[in-house]
């Protein structure tokens, strides 16, 4: 139960410590951090996330990071305190009616106002979190309601029982899907993070090797196909959205992050033919005209796909895309990934000062085990990490997702030091971030969970001070205090921490910080003038 304290909700507090066995309760500096760790949970375990939150201010504070798990379709149950019955109305303490606040944002907010119903209820909420498409769902109970007493087994919500909608992919849309392929040379793979969250992440692995596809990772759907898999080629993105002529994307929505599902017409080759598959059709792509889709389970949806290879025996053909020699789409594409990660080198070993964010990646990826938990939490600079930093194992990379909410990184740090205890968890900062959320290092601190925190400082709004200068020739409210104490503030709260100006000082100060044992912040001064290369400012 990740928490902040607060009296509507003392008795969900007393159920926790006096259960045999107990909940653990962590509980945090800021309402948001509350949900975020319980977001982070449910991304991570594949579980549903528990937020308690207090009622009016405590329930507000959350929002943000109930949308945050909206769109990221995360498991997710928030249960509040509410002000008293007897009394609404008449201006209690807090009293607002939250499940009007919520409705947008969640698969079902509503009160409960007997206390015999707030265990059924409460067994309703991770039902329907749980069920596909995944997302939060808000709870909340009258005071008295609350503190009332009720039999000890008040049974299971109506319908808790029943069995799920059918919910296996169409086999005649896989069949159609499968004549797309059959009949393309340049296709594309698309993983989202909906794969792993639907738990299809072993079978999406087993589909594209099976059918040798060319794989682009987006989200949690980095790391399915682990770092240096050559089936991988998300470094030749660029190439492999703008000529292909099939793409199928699976697990995630033809947002922003995938130009809106526009692909192909590059380089004199005509427009891509687009498969949108999601774990519910809910998920399907409206915006745009879809050449086919599926909806579903994902798992059993990439197991009847791969059943297509399986057939044609040990001894077939290649497939087209693998043919051609050099010139072959595959081959081409994992050339062009060989020759952009041979690009990095230099930056990556910059010795460049101010320093150059890549040289921290440079330096990071040589301490990371496979099974390291990394947190992106900021704009420029975790815009690098995300080019840059390439998972290992599938569940092994979080960020905010498409709204974009800074201040995920304390409570996905918290979460993810608790369900991976035994691996490096490392909180990849923007000094701007930071300021959302640095706070809650108290948090890792008192409930004893060593993290390595790493700020890219260059003491500016980077996502929008050279934007705008491009725009207007100026910016306004884009700077902050250059080479700002990030690190003392952590050590004050606890933890430890240091400045670091010098490259070569880089390595060594990332030893340390894993080496401590404690929170610790590795606070390094990055050059201001260097601008994360990006095609769009959503301008």
């Amino acid at each position: 139960m990740f928490t902040l304290s607060g009296g509507h909700v003392f008795p969900l507090y007393d159920g926790a410590v006096t259960a045999d066995p107990p909940m653990r309760i962590v509980d945090v500096r800021h309402e948001q951090t509350a949900v975020f760790a319980a977001e982070a949970t449910a991304r991570l375990s594949l579980t549903p996330g528990l937020a308690v939150l207090t009622a009016g201010p405590g329930v507000t504070n959350g929002i943000s990071a109930i949308t945050t798990a909206h769109f990221n379709g995360s498991p997710l149950v928030v249960i509040a305190g509410r002000a008293p019955d007897y009394r609404w109305g008449s201006g209690s303490l807090q009293e607002i009616d939250h499940p009007l606040l919520l409705q947008a944002i969640t698969k079902r907010a509503w009160t409960e106002h007997e206390t015999a119903r707030i265990g059924p209820a409460a067994d309703e909420a991770f039902r329907i979190a749980t069920a596909r498409h995944r997302g939060p769902v808000f709870l909340d109970a009258s005071l008295e309601a609350l503190f009332g007493t009720a039999p000890a087994e008040p049974g299971r919500a109506a319908g808790a029982d029943a069995a799920d909608p059918p919910d296996q992919p169409d086999p005649a849309a896989i069949d159609r899907i499968a004549g797309l392929l059959a009949d393309a040379t340049r296709p594309v793979l698309v993983l989202g993070s909906d794969v792993w969250l639907d738990g299809a992440h072993e079978a999406a692995r087993t589909a594209a090797e099976e059918l040798r596809l060319p794989v682009i990772a987006n989200g949690q759907g980095r790391g399915i196909l682990p770092a240096g898999h050559e089936l991988l080629v998300s470094r030749a993105r660029s190439t492999a959205l703008g000529e292909a002529d099939l793409v199928i994307v699976a697990g995630t929505p033809l947002d922003f992050r995938l130009s809106y599902g526009e692909y192909g017409g590059k380089n004199g080759t005509p427009p891509a033919q687009v498969v949108h598959v999601a774990d519910a059709p809910s998920q399907l792509a409206r915006h745009r005209e879809l050449a086919a889709s599926a909806a579903g389970s994902l798992a059993a949806f990439f197991t009847q796909l791969a059943a297509m290879a399986a057939g044609r025996g040990p001894d077939r053909a290649a497939w087209p895309w693998e043919t051609g020699g050099d010139a072959g789409w595959l081959p081409r594409l994992q050339a062009a990934s060989r020759q952009a990660t041979a690009a990095d080198a230099p930056l990556l070993a910059s010795d460049a000062e101010p320093i150059h964010p890549m040289r921290i990646y440079g330096e990071l990826a040589r301490i990371l085990d496979d099974d390291a938990v990394v947190i992106g939490d900021g704009g420029d600079f975790v815009s690098y990490a995300g080019k840059y930093v390439e998972p290992r194992r599938p569940g092994g990379w979080l960020d905010p997702g498409p709204y974009g909410c800074l201040g995920t990184g304390l409570g996905y740090a918290i979460a993810a030091r608790i369900a991976r205890p035994s691996a490096q968890v490392v909180l990849l900062l923007g000094d701007g971030a930071a300021g959302f959320s640095l706070m809650d290092a108290d948090t890792l601190v008192r409930h004893g969970l060593p993290v390595v925190m790493i700020c890219g400082n260059n003491g500016i709004w980077g996502l929008e001070k050279h934007p705008m200068q491009a725009l207007y020739g100026y910016d306004v409210a884009a700077d902050l205090q250059p080479q700002c104490r990030y690190d003392q503030v952590v050590a004050a709260l606890g933890g430890a921490g240091e400045l670091v100006t010098r490259p070569a000082d880089i390595g060594p100060a990332l030893r340390r910080a894993f080496d401590s044992g404690v929170p610790y912040l590795v606070n390094i001064a990055t050059d201001p003038k260097n601008v994360y290369p990006r095609s769009t400012t959503g301008v």
